[in-house]
């Protein structure tokens, strides 16, 4: 019985117009998925339709089977396929998709294909069958860990560069082989969907160099109207050269007004943290910035430098800053508290910090610029592991009792060597909006 006589039942529903299948881990195999497909093949009056075979032991010939139904229900708005972990390649890809080419009238689409050894000619094919699909104006595509490398993100991008209708897409790329050319040819693609307004793009643990990261800039930098924007480029080469360049062009998305951009572990130094607060600077129209550029060999120079961008955003009213395991010291923590107190309206605004060289001249710095932040409302601040001492606990609290309407406050400061944390909290108890005090030492 099993998927066959699910499939079987299937065919007398003509009149269905809305349907979800759950029918992960079991043993479907290609007969299972294909039979099911003819039963669904029927059912020409769906207009939704989730589908849901992970881990099922499909391959190219369950994927053909399933195309068989995709292509004859021509009414399809919105369709959910999650075909997840089974054994589809680049063969069973190239046969889905020219199903989807067929469905003109879709509008949301969610692939999962996660860890199917797609490959790129899978990729490529992909981007070719669903650049028929005009009509699309929501995609979320799942491909992390499909062996795809260059061809296939070119061939990818260039399929998509077809979908002038996408406002929102979300493209799952991480853990596969894109270097340079892959990025460059998916974001020159991207570059043609002018109407994207909300982007979110997993790129970690590729081969994504220097030059190309350039491109990528570029690329993105002709969605003029993105409002927002997740960028994932953890685990990359990236360099200085590509991040400056990636700010430059994100600073041609002056519509953004939610930013979150992950750079961990890319090398980008002083000069490329620089040329990131540049180029966002030019991006006045953000309220909520996200950036994550953990260990990425930054000290005083660039620290300041990403601030005094960063303070040109005259609307940021929340701001989350990871810049833990680099190399601040007393000098680079003047000019963060420099530059963020020029942020007038900021109301939320959490800094980790974590494992830099800081210091209790550093510690007085950051709280006098800080203090300068009158409109701050909740503070989360970690300066774990940077040396401190009581004295620069003292000078800490003392410049953020000026944050006049601070109501939230968490410190986060254990591994120090502050000895008298009663004076540190004296002091920052003298906020007399503060509602809620944290302050952690171990």
């Amino acid at each position: 019985m099993g998927a066959s006589g699910l499939g079987s039942a299937l065919v007398n529903c003509i009149n269905l117009s809305n349907l979800t299948l759950i029918l992960t881990v079991n043993q479907i195999g290609d007969q299972g998925a294909s039979s099911l497909g003819s039963g669904l093949a029927k059912c020409i009056n769906l207009s939704n339709l989730t589908l849901d075979l992970y881990d099922n032991q499909i391959g190219a010939i369950g994927a053909s089977g399933l195309v068989y139904a995709i292509a004859n229900c021509t009414n399809l708005l919105n369709l959910t396929l999650k075909l997840k972990e089974n054994k589809i390649g680049d063969e069973g890809t190239s046969c889905l998709v020219s199903g989807l080419g067929k469905c003109t009238n879709l509008s949301n689409l969610t692939l999962h294909l996660q860890s199917n050894n797609i490959g790129s000619t899978g990729a490529s094919g992909l981007g070719s069958g669903l650049g028929k699909c005009t009509n699309l104006s929501n995609l979320k595509l799942h491909l992390y860990q499909n062996l795809i490398c260059d061809e296939g993100a070119l061939g990818l991008g260039s399929g998509l560069g077809n979908c002038t209708n996408l406002s929102n897409l979300t493209l799952h790329l991480s853990y596969n082989q894109i270097g340079d050319e892959g990025a460059s040819g998916l974001c020159f693609g991207l570059g043609k969907c002018t109407n994207l307004s909300n982007l979110t793009l997993y790129l970690q643990r590729n081969k994504i160099g220097e030059i190309k990261a350039s491109h990528l800039g570029s690329g993105l930098g002709n969605c003029t109207n993105l409002s927002n924007l997740i960028l994932d480029l953890d685990y990359n080469q990236i360099g200085a050269v590509g991040v400056s360049d990636l700010g430059s062009g994100l600073g041609k998305c002056t519509k953004l007004s939610n930013l979150t951009i992950n750079l961990r572990e890319n090398k980008i130094g002083d000069d490329g943290a620089s040329g990131l607060g540049s180029g966002l600077g030019k991006c006045i129209n953000i309220s909520n910035l996200t950036l994550d550029l953990y260990y990425n060999q930054i000290g005083d120079e660039g620290a300041t430098g990403l601030t005094s961008g960063l303070e040109k955003c005259a609307n940021l009213s929340n701001l989350t800053l990871h810049l833990y395991h680099n190399q601040i010291g007393a000098i680079g923590a003047l000019g963060l508290g420099s530059g963020l107190g020029k942020c007038t309206n900021l109301s939320n605004l959490t800094l980790h910090l974590r494992e830099n060289e800081i210091g209790d001249e550093g510690a007085l710095n950051l709280g006098s610029g800080l203090g300068m932040t009158t409109n701050l409302s909740n503070l989360t601040l970690n300066l774990s592991e940077n040396q401190i001492g009581d004295e620069g606990g003292s000078g800490l609290g003392s410049g953020l009792r000026k944050c006049t309407n601070l109501q939230n406050l968490i410190l986060q400061l254990w591994d120090n060597k502050i000895n008298e944390p009663y004076q540190l909290k004296v002091k920052c108890l003298k906020s007399k909006k503060l509602v809620t005090l944290e302050i952690i030492y171990k």
